[in-house]
């Protein structure tokens, strides 16, 4: 997209934005600072930046590369909303040549199924097959 170029080089990101953005978003406010930078450093992740190369966007996969990827932590910040970026990151992942041939990809999503049902993402089949150990209130409690 012009203007704007797509990193995987975590040397690039800059956290302080990353942390912003997630530390106050619905998925994982007042997620700790260590946390997330683990997160980042064992993570397949993607940032956007722009022309001044200030990041303005972020996504990560946890990853095998082999059969499956979670895709989680996706934003574009809001100065920079409505210009097709969060398009353009979901399809730069989902082609990214690391990711070809998994057998399933998933997320999870309160308010954006439309972005992502544009690139082939579902609901899932027989969820009932799905377990999950779930702490909504992990971040609260450290």
């Amino acid at each position: 997209m012009q203007g704007y170029e797509i990193s995987t080089a975590q040397d690039d990101f800059d956290f302080e934005v990353i942390y912003q953005v997630i530390s106050h978003s619905y998925w994982a406010s007042g997620i700790p600072r260590e946390t997330l930078a683990k997160a980042i450093s064992n993570s397949l992740c993607f940032g956007v930046f722009d022309e001044a190369d200030q990041q303005v966007g972020f996504a990560r996969l946890i990853t095998d590369k082999a059969t499956f990827a979670y895709l989680a932590d996706v934003f574009i910040v809001e100065s920079h909303q409505g210009q097709g970026l969060s398009k353009w990151l979901i399809e730069h992942i989902v082609a990214h040549p690391e990711l070809q041939g998994l057998r399933r990809m998933v997320l999870a999503t309160r308010d954006a199924h439309g972005l992502y049902a544009q690139f082939g993402f579902k609901a899932i089949e027989n969820p009932e097959i799905f377990m999950q150990i779930w702490q909504p209130d992990v971040y609260r409690d450290e």
